[in-house]
């Protein structure tokens, strides 16, 4: 047996997931709520809730007000607060008992679509990713395409958890790129007190670009950042992941997955792309793995990244992408170019694109004709199809004993882990694009159409009613300049304002909790 090395302890020190049979059955009560900080909840992406919320039965509990723009992330939850943001560049926070928007901060102009070399997200790009809270500092950060003296610009942006002031701003685009040409697609992870992100290109893959991987520390500071295809005259390399966020293991390394290259014969040295790369915390490359046809995968847009490694405790890595191969990987030796330990062809009939969800020895992969079971095994390592649903197909999530899994119609449906049998189905309405994803918090079922968030409970729960109103246009403008972690004085004129006080006093009682995450995009699928 081959002796785990640092990421195979590291993965098994993750968490330890139940089987398949275990989430089969409900669970026996709803525990106290619990918050979803990160895109699919845990630092390594499983997309599994431990809350025990019982969701059988569910119904539709509240919708939001119509929100300013597309929204393309995952929601996060928080403090009582559902947490999501716009391609207008505005984060809303929202009452995660009832929808009502409790704050909301404008950050800037977004960038007019017709002022990028190409892209499929119109009519403006603003915010993409899925926001990242950190609790322990009250704080939510986001990354914002903004229109900057007539330039496109990213900044990353640390917003107050309580009230929505701007803490932090931060410009990352690295040193040399064109940021017209970039897309933050990715979620945003936290590697102890440093927000981790990625850059691809717009949809066509136009102009000049690199993949990369930037971190920033929460406080402030100069970014730091990794550039994949960085040799003379190459380029592409995307870190997009379908909207998924950088994995972070047990020991603080970062997995992500590259896309498709510029480099695209076999007699051309390998640039780095179309691979699954693990980096340590300061973004050095410790090792990959990449296909031996790489370069076939390069020429054909055959995109390994995008979607996220599925890390799992026993220290494997599953990964698949656009040509519908699974490899099965070990985490202390990738291998580098060939060096898988199993493949598995012809999985899923299209493209698998987002983030992954993961119980014990089984992934659910996110293939865009439906829902994707496969089995692991380690000795002989084996990849098998367990089942294959035809609902569904964007990035699941599991909770209450069911997969959870958004369709191109606007349905959430509730898949048996087992066998993939149809459970439950709710009504969202159409998404924005088609990575969207759900979360829970606060013993809520969050997921979003294009503009709207929908809240769902289960039987147990008190309905609450229904809002549709559109949001207010009262949002505040905050100015880009300010670089300072302090949080804020209470607002002037005696104490914090009553919604404040209602929702750290709900907090208290165990009755409002949540953590919403966003999403991103590249590439070739339309959203």
């Amino acid at each position: 047996m081959r002796a785990l090395g640092r990421s195979g302890l590291a993965l098994l020190a993750l968490v330890a997931l139940p089987g398949v049979a275990a989430l089969a059955g409900r669970p026996a009560g709803a525990t106290a709520p619990t918050e979803w900080t990160v895109y699919h909840n845990q630092p390594a992406g499983t997309g599994l809730d431990t809350s025990g919320a019982d969701f059988t039965g569910a119904h539709a509990a509240w919708t939001s007000p119509t929100l300013d723009g597309q929204l393309f992330g995952e929601p996060v939850v928080a403090a009582g607060l559902v947490v999501v943001a716009t391609e207008n560049d505005t984060v809303y926070a929202l009452s995660s008992a009832g929808g009502n928007i409790l704050w909301s901060r404008h950050l800037g102009p977004p960038v007019p679509s017709t002022d990028l070399p190409c892209g499929n997200i119109s009519p403006s790009v603003g915010i993409t990713g899925t926001p990242v809270v950190d609790p322990g500092r009250g704080e939510v950060f986001v990354v914002a395409d903004e229109l900057v003296s007539g330039a496109p610009e990213h900044e990353l942006v640390g917003l107050n958890l309580s009230s929505g002031a701007v803490e932090l701003t931060v410009k990352v685009d690295p040193a040399g790129s064109t940021p017209a040409a970039l897309l933050q697609r990715t979620g945003l992870a936290l590697d102890g007190d440093r927000v981790v992100f990625g850059f691809g290109g717009n949809y066509g893959d136009c102009g000049d670009y690199h993949g990369w991987l930037v971190s920033v520390n929460e406080a402030g500071g100069s970014p730091i950042d990794y550039q994949f295809d960085s040799g003379g005259g190459e380029k592409q390399g995307a870190v997009w992941l379908g909207g998924a966020a950088p994995e972070i293991d047990g020991s603080g390394d970062i997995w992500v997955a590259a896309g498709n290259g510029s480099a695209t014969s076999a007699s051309d040295p390998y640039d780095g792309s179309d691979s699954v790369v693990q980096l340590s915390s300061s973004l050095h490359r410790l090792q990959y793995f990449a296909p031996s046809n790489w370069y076939a995968q390069n020429s054909s847009d055959g995109d390994l990244g995008s979607s996220a490694p599925a890390l799992l405790a026993d220290g494997l890595v599953v990964q698949a992408g656009k040509t519908q191969t699974a490899y099965l990987l070990q985490a202390s030796d990738l291998g580098g170019i060939g060096g898988q330990r199993a493949e598995l062809p012809s999985i899923c009939g299209d493209d698998v694109d987002g983030g992954d969800a993961v119980s014990g020895t089984t992934v659910f992969l996110p293939c865009r004709t439906g829902l994707l079971a496969l089995s692991v095994t380690a000795s002989p390592p084996a990849l098998h199809v367990l089942w294959k649903s035809p609902h569904g197909g964007d990035p699941p999530i599991i909770a209450s004993g069911l997969v959870w899994t958004l369709g191109s119609g606007g349905t959430l449906f509730g898949l048996n882990p087992a066998n993939g049998a149809l459970e439950q189905q709710l009504v969202v309405g159409p998404a924005a694009n088609h990575f969207p994803t759900p979360s829970v918090g606060a013993d809520m079922l969050f997921a979003t159409a294009a503009t709207t968030v929908h809240a769902f409970a289960g039987a147990a729960a008190t309905p609450t009613t229904t809002t549709s109103a559109t949001a207010p246009t009262t949002t505040t403008t905050e100015p880009p300049t300010t670089t300072t972690s302090a949080a804020p004085p209470p607002p002037s004129g005696g104490g914090w304002p009553l919604w404040a006080t209602v929702a750290l006093v709900a907090a208290a009682v165990g009755l409002g909790v949540g953590g919403y995450v966003f999403f991103t995009r590249r590439r070739r699928p339309s959203p």
